[in-house]
C-alpha cells in the first residue's frame, strides 16, 4: 500500500489511465505526437524562441549549463527549459510505424534529454496502445487449429493462416526476399533492407497473424519441427545471426545511437519489466503491451530470437564474454531477455490462448524509479530506495 501510494505520488511525467465499467473502455488525455507538437510550437513566436534557445543551451552538453558562460546566459537557459515544460512538446509521444517516426523520435529524445539531463533508457517515447488484445489471445487456438497438447505443428498452421490473409502475405513476401537474397560470397543478405522490411511486417500486419507466427505454441512431446519453424520466422541467418557475437553492453550502446532501436528498447524495458509478486509476472500486469514491445525490437540491431529449437529461451545475438568488470551489468541486461518471467508468461499466454484477469492500466512510474528498474535491482531494494526519497 505504501509503495502504491508513493508510485502514484511520483507520477509526474504522464497521464493517468482510468478504467470505466466492465467493457474495458478507457478515457485518457490525448497528446500530440512530437512532430505535430513541434510544428505547433514553431508557429508560436514565444514557444519557438524558447525552443531554439533550449536547443542551443543543451547542444553538446548536459542540461546543467555549466559550460554556458555568464549568469545571464544561464538564466536564459533555465527560463527556456521551464517554458518548454508548459509547451505541447513536454508530453508529446510517437506511434510505432507512424509516418515520420524517426523524426518524431528524434524530437522526443532531444526534448527528453534536455528536460531530464541524461540519455538513459528510462522512458518509452511511444504513446500507450491501451489495448488488452484479449480477443487476440482467444484467437490463438483458432489459428493453431489444434490444442497445444496434440502433435499439431501450430507454427505451420500460423504460417498457412498468414498466407490466406492478403496483408500478411504481402508484407511477409516483402521481407522474405531481402532476407534471403545473397549479396556476395561473404554477405548472406542486405541486413539493413531485411531489418526495415521486418519492422514493416510487425508494424503493419494484424497482430493475430504476426503473433501467430512468432509466438505459436508447440506441444511438449514433439517440439522440434514446430519450434524450429517458429525460430525461422524472422530468417535468423540474415536478420539475427552474425559472424561473431558482440558483447551485450556494446550492442546496447550501438542500439542507443539509433533513434528507432533506442526507442524500441526503451519501450521493451518499460513494458516487459518482470515483477515476482504480480499475478501475471509483469510489473504493469499487461501481456499485450509486452508482446507488442518485444515484436518492436525485431528489425533493429537488438533483434531477439529463440536461441534453441525447443522451449522459450530468447536472446539478442550477443553474450557477456570479455565484459571485464562490467560482467554483472552485462549479465543483468542479458537476463532481461533470457530469464524474463514477464516475457515468458506473455508468450505462453498467447500460445495457449489464455489471459490474466488483471488489466487495470498502471499509473506511470517517475523516472527515478524507472532508473532503478533499468538497473534491474531486486524489488525489495527499489522499495527501500523509494521510501528513502525526500518528501
Amino acid at each position: 500500500m505504501i509503495l502504491a501510494t508513493l508510485v502514484i505520488a511520483l507520477s509526474l511525467l504522464d497521464s493517468v489511465f482510468t478504467l470505466k465499467g466492465d467493457g474495458g473502455s478507457t478515457s485518457r488525455h490525448v497528446r500530440l505526437d512530437c512532430v505535430k507538437a513541434s510544428e505547433q510550437c514553431l508557429k508560436e513566436y514565444s514557444c519557438s524562441t524558447k525552443y531554439r534557445t533550449m536547443r542551443q543551451c543543451v547542444a553538446g552538453r548536459e542540461s546543467n549549463f555549466s559550460a554556458v558562460t555568464g549568469l545571464e546566459a544561464q538564466g536564459e537557459c533555465r527560463s527556456a527549459i521551464e517554458a518548454m515544460k508548459q509547451s505541447p512538446l513536454y508530453n508529446c509521444r510517437c506511434r510505432r510505424g507512424m509516418k515520420k517516426e524517426k523524426n518524431c523520435l528524434r524530437i522526443f529524445w532531444s526534448i527528453y534529454q534536455s528536460l531530464q539531463g541524461n540519455d538513459l533508457l528510462e522512458y518509452s517515447p511511444y504513446e500507450p496502445v491501451n489495448s488488452r488484445l484479449s480477443d487476440i489471445f482467444r484467437l490463438a487456438p483458432i489459428i493453431a487449429a489444434e490444442p497445444a497438447s496434440t502433435k499439431e505443428n501450430n507454427c505451420l498452421n500460423a504460417a498457412k493462416a498468414c498466407n490466406l490473409n492478403d496483408t500478411c502475405k504481402k508484407y511477409r513476401s516483402a521481407y522474405i526476399n531481402p532476407c534471403t537474397s545473397r549479396v556476395s560470397a561473404s554477405e548472406v543478405c542486405n541486413k539493413r533492407k531485411c531489418h526495415k522490411a521486418l519492422r514493416q511486417f510487425f508494424d503493419k500486419v494484424p497482430t493475430k497473424y504476426s503473433y501467430g507466427m512468432l509466438f505459436c505454441s508447440c506441444p511438449a512431446g514433439d517440439q522440434t519441427a514446430c519450434a524450429e519453424r517458429r525460430r525461422q520466422t524472422i530468417v535468423p541467418v540474415c536478420s539475427y545471426e552474425d559472424k561473431d557475437k558482440t558483447n551485450c553492453l556494446s550492442l546496447q550502446n550501438t542500439c542507443k545511437t539509433n533513434y528507432i532501436c533506442r526507442s524500441r528498447l526503451a519501450d521493451f524495458i518499460s513494458n516487459c519489466q518482470p515483477e515476482a509478486h504480480s499475478i501475471s509476472g509483469c510489473l504493469r500486469e499487461n501481456y499485450a503491451d509486452c508482446l507488442l514491445s518485444y515484436s518492436g525490437l525485431i528489425g533493429t540491431v537488438m533483434t531477439p530470437n529463440y536461441v534453441r529449437s525447443f522451449g522459450i529461451s530468447l536472446s539478442p545475438w550477443c553474450d557477456c564474454s570479455s565484459s571485464g568488470n562490467s560482467k554483472p551489468d552485462c549479465d543483468r541486461f542479458a537476463e532481461f531477455f533470457t530469464n524474463n518471467r514477464c516475457l515468458r508468461n506473455a508468450i505462453q499466454a498467447f500460445g495457449n490462448g489464455t489471459d490474466v484477469g488483471v488489466w487495470q492500466p498502471q499509473p506511470p512510474i517517475q523516472s527515478t524509479l524507472i532508473y532503478a528498474l533499468i538497473k534491474y535491482k531486486p524489488l525489495s531494494v527499489i522499495n527501500l530506495e523509494i521510501m528513502a526519497l525526500p518528501n
